[in-house]
Order: C-alpha cells, then structure tokens, then sequence
C-alpha cells in the first residue's frame, strides 16, 4: 500500500491537483499544448544527439514508442524520459519502481485490459483512481477505464518498459509467455490435485515413448493441473483445447460463453493432448480417429468429474472437457427457477404412474439438470428407476444407471429392451435419438411405466411436429405425452454490482411480451466489476416454457393441427414461451436483462 501523504505519488498527485484546472478539464485537452514531437524536444534539451535520434527512430518498430527504444539503446536514462514526457504531455510523472501498488486498485482494472492501453491501476482514493500511462492523450484508454469502474482518471506518465514490467509483476502471470507460466509452476503447481484412478477396463496402451515421455514430464503436468483447477475456481462449464496453425489456444466456457485464457506455442500441443489423454485413459498413439474419456480428479476436498471428448482437426486433435462437479449439482425443482404455475404443473406430471415427459433445447441448456431434480424429487424406496445415459454424468443414489456404449452393441434401443425385462416403475432415457428409441420408450409409456427422456427442437410445440416427422404415428403421441418442457439458460445480473433503472412495460411489446398492467417498473443490470469480469453478468437462471398435454390438445394432435395452431391453444390454456417466460423473469424477478432474454431466445 502506498501513503498518500510522501513519496512520488503524493507529490505528482499534489501537482495534479494544484494545476490549473483548464489543463485537465477533460480527457480530449490533454497535450493539446505540446508544439513538438519528443524527439525533437530531447534534441532541444540537450539529452540525446540528432545522430541518436536518427538511430533510434531506425530502430523503432511499428507499435514501439520512441521513448522505449531511447532507453533500450541506451540513449537516455529512465529519469530524463519521464522528465520530458511530462513536459510534453503537461502531466506529471510517476517511476514506477519506486512504488508499492494498492492491490485493490489492481481489481478494477482487468489485466487484458491493462495491457491492450498500456496502463497501470496504481490507488485508489475515494471517487478517484490515480492511472500510470504511457499516452495520458490517448481518450480511448481514459474513457475506457474511466467507464469500466466509474471513477474519475487521474493520468501520470510513466514510461512504457516501466509499465508492461508492472502489468507483468502485478497481475499474477495473467499476461505472462509459457515461459513464465512454466518457470511458476515448477515452484510449485496446485498441491491439492490427485488423479482418482478407477480401474478402466479401457486402459490404453502407450506405444508413443516420446509423448509418454513429454506428457510426464513435471511442467506439462503443472500446467493441465493449473487450467484444470483454474476453470474449477472460475466456475466454467467446459474447457476447449485447441490446435490451430501456430499457436494451441485454451477457452474456458463461462455461463455459457466463451473467454480466451491462454494462447500457447503449437509445440505445446502434443504434450499436454498426450497428458488429458493418460488421464482419461485414452490412446495417445491413435490420432486419427475422436476418443471419449472421463477424467476423475480429487481437489482439496471435492471430488470433480471431466467428461473428456478428444476431435482430430486439421492442425491437431482439439479436447473439450465437460466440467461435472456433484458439489454445483442443484436436484431440488422448487430453486430451479419454475414459476408458480409452472411447477405445479411439472411436479404433477412427475407423479403420474404412465405416460411420457419430454425435455427439449439445445446442448448445454441444462436438461439435464431438469431430468435429474425431477428423478430426485420422485425417488424412493418404493420405486424401481432406471436410466440410459450416454454418459451417465451424476451418480444418483438410489438410481439404477447404465452407461450407452455403442461399440458394444449397447444402444438406447437395446437398453430400453433390457429394462422392460428389469419391472422398471421409471424410464430415463438420456437422448431420443431415432425411431427405434422413440418407440420403445413410448411403448413403455403406455404400458405402466413413467418415461423421461430428451429431444433436441426449438420449442414446446414443435416436438409434436418432431416425433411425427420422425415416424410416430399421431394416435401413439396423442396417447402417451404428459408433458414438454423446452428450456434454455441465461446469464444473471451480478449481484455484486447491479443497480435499478426503469422501464415502460410497452417497450417490450415488439419483443413479444404479452402485458401484465405492471406498467413503468424497475429492473436491473450490472454495471461491470472485477467478480464478473466486467460483463455486468455472472450466473446463470433458466428459463422453462412448460405445454401440459391436454385433452384439447390431444384432440388438435390426432386431426394433424399444425404447430403453430398447438400453440396459440397452449397459450390460451396458461403456457408462456420462453421468450414471455424470460421477459417476466427481467420484469418481476429482476435476476436478467432483456437483451439477454432476447439472445437465448427468438420471437414466436
């Protein structure tokens, strides 16, 4: 921490503050009063030759400043810079080596963007954050900050060696080369991380003695650990490893997003693939053909589960990783985010003794979440639940669980037979994928048994149309449907930095929103700060479109009525599409925005 009342800063805040106030009355007048360029004011000055100028200027690449080159040459001391950048720019200077940065003023500034402005967070004091640049002209970077912690900017110039050397000590190795990023980990990576060995049968064998030998090797196995442990902390869904031409990129999928964590070298890539597949024992001689794996890792005291999928590209194999961490795990129905009317709905078809629910969206949009709260709710002594999953995620107590392999001959189809011989009283199907599927599992629908399973279409009333198209006879979906329940996910407001404004109810009309008589209300969204990353979002709330299948409807079914008359009757009986569902959610629950309703979802 630093004092404010002796040193460098308190004397260059001091000057600043003192200055007449006309020199700093914005942004856009900073420098406007220089008459020459910095080179030719170091001539002028006596403290470099035109001979060194020349020589520097020879030298200076196209995004290097003059300054740095001068003190990479050797033609001028740190001192005399700064000295005449503050006679240049009319702001005082500021050596950075001589100050301890306020770590609290290193959280408002995100290191990417520190480094994209070249600038340095250095304290903050009240409403005011004190900003080492290398440009105190440059607006964009004032502005920029300036609108990112909604503090006012007090600019000192500082060289700009001075300032990347800061950006790279302060922010934790975030802006570091793998060079750095080894050299840390080989101190000493995260000790809590233990590869959980269960046995595989499918143990690969190595044959690649170089891989196996380049995978082991301590850095390579710090650094998975690192990023493995990284996108646990950051709550990250899935990990992406990818290969490009020249560089191996790492992005973490956040609240369904994704973000950029590292670029790495291409030699990289071999070596860390070699490592994720031997601890998913996988292959790592075979390269031409996807690979599935799980990864099973213990931290510090938790338990966390990677389902591993390994993708030839062009330039290399590229691995996701799915992140399943039981402790996230939300299986009570009542905090998942139903409405009133929903639920109710939902927990009584769940405790019909036949028929078939359906979970319908996209991948990633939390289905199954959804299957399994409902498996949860209804589980018991009493019944016999079976599921086949491909994979199998969670392991639910009490939930006899079979794991689909194909190369096998254990499809869902085969499965579903099998289970009609086990006196099954519930069906979880993980994924209708064909015609085979859906008619096993509709059989067992109208045969006493209560089945669960998903389908991938864009809303409620279209699965109608899919299962039809797919070969299912009107009368059989008619007969055995209880329930579609289409879902997606959205980001929430951050807690920690939202804050209400208003809004007219009828702005929302062309969006689809069906009016409440709320009128003018107050919503909110987040203004940006370091827990979210500045996004004003962090989290995620569903959203559920829930269509009970009534008589009404079973009616439309067997007279073939399309999916948009099946919706208008849906509506008309109290179903909200998800985009109305998401809307109210910003209007009474405050917990989104709408323009991120309106990016999960599309106008019916």
């Amino acid at each position: 921490m630093i004092s404010t009342a002796a040193g460098p800063l308190a004397q260059a805040v001091t000057t600043m503050t003192s200055a007449p106030k006309e020199a700093f009355a914005a942004p856009g007048t900073l420098g406007q009063s220089v008459s020459r360029r910095l080179g030719e004011l170091l001539v002028a000055q006596g403290l470099i030759t035109q001979d060194g100028l020349a020589r520097a200027i020879a030298q200076k690449g196209t995004s290097e400043r003059l300054g740095s080159v001068l003190l990479r040459l050797n033609l001028l001391a740190e001192e005399q810079l700064l000295g005449s950048l503050s006679r240049q720019y009319g702001v005082p200077s500021i050596a950075l080596s001589q100050l301890d940065i306020d770590p609290e003023a290193l959280t408002l500034v995100p290191a990417q963007i520190a480094k994209k402005h070249d600038v340095l967070p250095i304290k903050r004091v009240g409403n005011m954050l004190t900003l080492a640049m290398a440009d105190p002209t440059d607006v964009f970077a004032l502005d920029n900050v300036a609108f990112m912690t909604n503090l006012q900017i007090l600019p000192l110039v500082a060289s700009e060696v001075a300032i990347r050397q800061g950006i790279e000590r302060h922010y934790e190795g975030q802006t570091r080369g793998i060079t750095d990023i080894v050299s840390e980990l080989n101190s000493g990576g995260p000790p809590d991380v233990e590869v959980v060995d269960e046995g595989d049968e499918s143990g690969a064998k190595i044959d690649v003695f170089e891989l196996k030998e380049s995978a082991d090797e301590a850095p390579v196995v710090k650094l998975v650990n690192m990023v493995l442990v990284d996108a646990i902390q950051k709550g990250a869904s899935d990990i992406h490893w990818e290969s490009y031409e020249k560089v191996f990129r790492i992005r973490f999928r956040i609240d369904g997003v994704l973000h950029e964590m590292l670029s790495l070298p291409k030699r990289q890539e071999p070596a860390i693939i070699s490592r994720l597949k031997i601890m998913s024992s996988l292959d790592i001689a075979e390269r031409r053909v996807p690979q599935d794996g799980r990864i099973k890792l213990r931290y510090n005291t938790r338990e966390i589960d990677f389902r591993v999928s390994v993708l030839p590209t062009i330039f290399g194999e590229k691995a996701v990783l799915r992140i399943l961490d039981k402790d996230a795990l939300q299986l009570d129905l009542n905090k998942l985010g139903f409405d009133p009317w929903a639920l109710e709905q939902f927990q009584k078809v769940i405790r019909q003794p036949y028929g078939m629910i359906l979970i319908t969206g996209p991948t990633g949009s939390g289905k199954t979440t959804t299957l399994y709260s409902a498996i949860h709710t209804i589980n018991s002594p009493e019944h016999n639940i079976m599921t086949a999953e491909d994979p199998v995620e969670y392991n639910l107590k009490g939930v006899n669980q079979v794991q689909i392999n194909e190369g096998v001959g254990r499809t869902f189809a085969s499965a579903l037979r099998a289970f009609l011989r086990q006196d099954p009283d519930v069906i979880l199907v993980g994924e209708t994928r064909d015609l085979e599927t859906a008619q096993i599992s509709i059989r067992a629908a109208l045969t006493g048994h209560l089945v669960f399973s998903t389908l991938h279409t864009n809303d409620s009333p279209s699965t109608i149309a899919r299962l039809i198209d797919m070969g299912i006879p009107p009368f059989l979906v008619a007969s055995s449907l209880l329930l579609v329940l289409a879902q997606r996910l959205g980001r929430k407001v951050c807690k920690d930095c939202k804050e209400p404004y208003e809004v007219d109810e009828d702005s929302l009309l062309p969006y689809g929103h069906i009016l409440t008589g709320v009128g003018r209300t107050q919503v909110y969204k987040g203004r940006g700060c370091t827990a979210c990353s500045f996004t004003g979002l962090k989290g995620r709330v569903a959203i559920y479109e829930i269509m009970p299948v009534t008589q009404e409807l079973r009616d439309m079914i067997l007279k073939g009525a399309s999916t948009a008359e099946l919706r208008v009757m849906a509506q008309s009986q109290g179903m909200k599409t998800l985009r109305q569902a998401g809307l109210l959610k910003v209007l009474f629950d405050g917990v989104t925005t709408v323009e991120e309703v309106l990016r999960v979802t599309v106008a019916e």
